[in-house]
């Protein structure tokens, strides 16, 4: 078993995060199957076809890091009903990759939590849906999590068993399909 570059999206730019921490946590849950990189995405500028002939340093790195990766982890809050501008933003840009998008082949697994009843279901079914559109190859599964402050304990380990149980099986699963469907990275050129 070879281990995986997973490029992690947190779609929350909150320094506390609840999002981040769910990450952090789900990431251990991969132990040495996982070489993850969390990739920043709040120092890209606004999409603009303006800027695409010659797309900022910001772009050409997030490009790098998401193309270069084996598989995408994206652990989002909702905002509104659906994902937060950031991290759309982000997708955009990553579709106008050159020579072509970030996202085509990519396996990807999508989750996150809020203390909602229903975790982020709805911004996980938008993002499904862009990322599918995209050529994404989106893990079928949902983890909608509902967040309590005792969720993740300090040391960054999920608290509750069965809740762990859930997620570990959620990882592995995630895992094992990014290992099946492995693909050479597109090359992705400087702007």
């Amino acid at each position: 078993m070879s281990t995986l570059k997973v490029a992690v999206v947190v779609g929350s730019t909150r320094r506390e995060s609840i999002n981040r921490k769910l990450a952090e946590a789900l990431v251990r849950l991969g132990g040495d199957r996982v070489s993850a990189q969390f990739v920043r995405i709040d120092d890209l500028p606004m999409y603009s076809i303006d800027l695409e002939q010659e797309h900022p340093e910001a772009v050409l790195r997030f490009d790098q890091e998401i193309a270069g990766a084996d598989a995408v982890l994206v652990v989002t809050p909702e905002f509104n009903r659906s994902l937060p501008a950031v991290l759309k933003n982000a997708i955009d840009w990553g579709s106008r990759a050159k020579p072509q998008s970030v996202w085509r082949g990519k396996v990807a697994a999508i989750t996150g939590t809020s203390p909602g009843a229903i975790g982020t279901a709805v911004a996980q079914q938008h993002l499904r849906q862009i990322l599918g559109v995209l050529g994404s190859l989106v893990m079928g599964g949902e983890a909608y999590i509902s967040f309590k402050p005792d969720l993740i304990d300090e040391n960054g380990d999920f608290t509750n068993e069965s809740t762990r149980d859930f997620l570990q099986a959620y990882m592995d699963t995630f895992l094992t399909v990014a290992e099946k469907l492995k693909a050479p990275a597109p090359a992705v050129l400087a702007a």
